[in-house]
């Protein structure tokens, strides 16, 4: 693919990073390979987990293209900006189109990035994860490259004020690459997450104390922080699903009444 986009955009991101004066955790960016499809599972934490989760990526060469919700390509900045770094478009009310975009990409040699858990984590551990990245990559015969982010919800999350200030620690962690046949993506789908859970416990245990007081809102309640369990998450996930729809509502009605 052609990408006149892409690489300038590296290097606004890296000059915002040294700016921010933000430091590195990063394991395993080796399990990356250098060329060939590869499908990078990664946790979802924030909304600026697209750009660092990319960066993963940067040591072996490579450049990341995401799987993104409609929303965000059909933005009237956004949009564009997704299509010139060849995202990929997902409806989640028909995800075979996103799907079959994403094979395609694989067998091209791309590297493909996906959310298993499909939205942001207000508990801060894993969600249950769709079974989508097992069922690409096995159609694709590319290996799951599984990666943890930690540190990216402290700047802009669900249901916080954003906070970009100086000095903060952002852990990347890869892990060893997971080859499915997809002969049962249930079964495979929870072995990725039980692979991904215990690499987020270990990101959380080395994530430097001194920024991780016990009590902080960003840490899993399981993990001595204030975060939302998982199942007070969902009820928090349902109340704004609720919330979303009935805005829609509203402002069908007042198109239609407007007629």
């Amino acid at each position: 693919m052609r990408d006149v986009t892409y690489p300038p955009i590296i290097v606004t991101a890296k000059t915002a990073f040294r700016a921010l004066g933000q430091r590195f955790q990063m394991t395993g960016t080796e399990h990356v390979p250098r060329e060939g499809g590869v499908l990078l599972a990664y946790n979802h934490i924030g909304y600026v987990d697209f750009i660092y989760g990319g960066f993963a990526a940067n040591p072996s060469g490579r450049l990341v293209r995401f799987m993104a919700k409609r929303e965000l390509f059909d933005h009237r900045w956004v949009g564009p900006l997704m299509r010139s770094l060849h995202h990929i478009e997902v409806d989640r009310g028909e995800g075979v189109a996103s799907f079959h975009t994403a094979v395609d990409y694989l067998r091209k040699g791309e590297a493909v990035g996906i959310f298993p858990e499909a939205t942001i984590s207000r508990a801060m551990e894993l969600k249950d994860f769709k079974t989508g990245a097992v069922r690409i990559a096995a159609e694709a015969g590319v290996p799951i490259v599984p990666v943890i982010l930690w540190g990216t919800q402290r700047m802009m999350t669900k249901d916080h004020p954003r906070d970009f200030s100086r000095g903060k620690t952002i852990a990347i962690h890869v892990g060893e690459p997971l080859h499915v046949t997809g002969a049962d993506p249930v079964a495979e789908t929870a072995e990725l997450h039980a692979r991904m859970s215990a690499m987020l416990g270990d990101a959380i245990a080395a994530y430097p104390a001194a920024e991780q007081p016990p009590g902080a809102w960003w840490v899993p309640a399981s993990h001595g922080g204030t975060a939302p369990t998982l199942q007070e998450a969902i009820a928090l996930d349902a109340a704004e699903k609720r919330e979303r729809a009935r805005k829609r509502a509203e402002k069908r009605a007042k198109r239609q009444s407007a007629r």
